[in-house]
């Protein structure tokens, strides 16, 4: 039986051997040749230049991909040379101190409630198969992650390459982990400059993702920065000037901060826009093509979303190089979330939501209005019903919008009343209901709208209330996403959105 300090004496003494013979590097080593100057090439040498490699194909949910399998302690094998064999036993070591270092840490109970297949369908990956930095794996397990998910499987090992990444998976399915996990495994601590950009429209979105960050590299020595507009531009120069590996932010501050000189991107290798499409819109695209102007030419570019129009082809097209397509959408609608509609008149929508409240078992719910005004028209007429409401939209002061994001998410109120301005990424897992008040003018809103119920495989339930006008509306998104809305009945069973 081989030790570790036996393998590395004999992986010594073979290199000082071969080199008395002549040969500069034993096969695998070194150039990849053997043999010294004029030697036989070696067989097994494979070229790393990324230019030279073929592109990796469009990966579907329909077709099954090559599974990332784990090295087997007993299986036999025969092995090139002593340092594959070292490298073998290094990551059998590391598989099986595993549960050693779960053990050890303060790992939060493992999550027992049913999850559908949009999280559960995997290829039975274990984290420590992508050969991250022991200090991440800490942080993953602290934070309640078991296993990865789907879009965590495909996403994480092909990030880790350095291919850019063009990725479309469902909302809730562990989107955030699959680009900060091998973000974070890139970044070299002790360079202090900035590495990684993370892009987000919403500056609710910048907050969570970078809270996400720092949670799973507290063990890294990581320097995380979130920026966004609306808040003290004196205090992101300032913080500028200390360490900063990571920054996470809406593009308009990062373009802001770029151009003045003071956020520089020069060193910048990895980044990556989450909900993709919407950074694609008229609004930010502009400033995504400028601020990747400031990247140097050999940067990665990660893409993620639930859905991609048509800008994002042109965009890829443009930007992206030879990049590795996943797409996990093989139905647009999660699994465990149930769909009804009510039938109103616009006069009753208050009564049948004061229903719906007296109901349903609701841990917390989000509510859907088309307008400023009738958000905050909906939370005041819900106060005077008796029932704890917050309400949160785009006009409100930065400071009032985050003290409501973050009472909120730490259940100080069961029911928020929100614009589109909460569909993207926002991720509360207490929240099992989806109210669309005013029900949404396109398929695209509807499905971000609903996707904040039953989040991560979890159940839940989305209630519409359509008027009239609603009707030819809710068919087209019906037809678009293909899913069925269906009417809502006198009593709706508890096991399909508490579980």
């Amino acid at each position: 039986m081989y030790t570790l300090f036996t393998l590395k004496l004999y992986s010594k003494n073979y290199l000082m051997n071969y080199n008395d013979r002549g040969g500069r590097y034993p096969p695998g080593i070194g150039n990849g040749r053997g043999g010294g100057g004029g030697g036989a090439s070696n067989p097994n040498y494979q070229n790393r230049n990324p230019q030279l490699q073929p592109p990796y194909p469009q990966r579907t949910a329909l077709n099954q991909p090559q599974q990332w399998m784990r090295r087997n302690p007993s299986a036999s094998r025969v092995y090139d040379s002593p340092n594959e064999v070292e490298k073998t036993v290094q990551s059998e070591a590391i598989g099986s101190t595993s549960q050693d270092l779960k053990a050890r840490l303060a790992i939060r109970p493992p999550d027992t409630r049913y999850k559908t297949e949009d999280v559960t369908a995997t290829k039975g990956n274990e984290f420590e198969d992508y050969f991250l930095k022991r200090e991440l794996l800490m942080g993953i397990y602290e934070k309640g992650f078991e296993k990865p998910s789907p879009i965590q499987e495909e996403s994480i090992p092909i990030a880790l390459t350095g291919s850019d990444i063009l990725a479309r998976a469902k909302n809730g399915t562990g989107k955030t982990a699959a680009f900060c996990i091998p973000a974070l495994e890139k970044i070299d601590p002790d360079n202090n400059v900035i590495q990684v950009v993370i892009l987000v429209p919403t500056r609710e979105l910048a907050l969570q993702t970078s809270q996400v960050c720092k949670e799973l590299g507290k063990h890294l020595k990581i320097e995380v920065m979130v920026t966004t507009g609306g808040t003290s531009l004196k205090d992101d120069i300032m913080r500028l000037y200390q360490p900063v590996h990571l920054v996470v932010g809406t593009p308009g501050r990062i373009l802001d901060l770029t151009k003045k000189g003071i956020c520089i991107l020069k060193d910048c290798s990895v980044l990556v826009m989450d909900e993709a499409d919407k950074l694609l819109s008229p609004e930010f695209q502009p400033s995504i093509e400028h601020l990747i102007s400031f990247l140097p030419p050999n940067r990665q570019i990660l893409m993620y979303s639930a859905t991609f129009p048509v800008t994002v082809k042109y965009f890829k097209d443009k930007y992206l190089r030879k990049p590795y397509v996943i797409n996990l959408m093989d139905e647009l609608t999660l699994k465990g979330v149930t769909q009804y509609y009510a039938f109103v008149e616009e006069r009753q929508k208050l009564h049948c939501l004061n229903t719906l409240f007296s109901k349903l078992q609701i841990n917390q719910s989000i509510i859907f209005c088309n307008s400023v005004n009738r958000v905050e028209l909906l939370a005041k007429k819900i106060t005077e019903l008796g029932y704890s409401c917050f309400y949160i939209h785009a006009k409100m002061l930065q400071d009032h919008r985050n003290r409501v994001f973050h009472d909120f998410r730490n259940g100080a109120c069961r029911n928020l009343v929100c614009t589109d301005l909460f569909t993207r990424g926002i991720d509360i897992q207490a929240v099992n209901v989806v109210i669309n008040f005013d029900f949404p003018k396109n398929s695209e809103t509807y499905l971000h709208r609903v996707g904040r119920s039953g989040r991560f495989g979890h159940l839940g339930l989305a209630v519409n209330l359509i008027t009239y006008e609603d009707r030819f509306n809710m068919y087209r998104i019906e037809q678009e996403l293909g899913t069925e809305i269906k009417q809502i009945p006198p009593q709706i069973d508890q096991a399909i959105y508490c579980m």
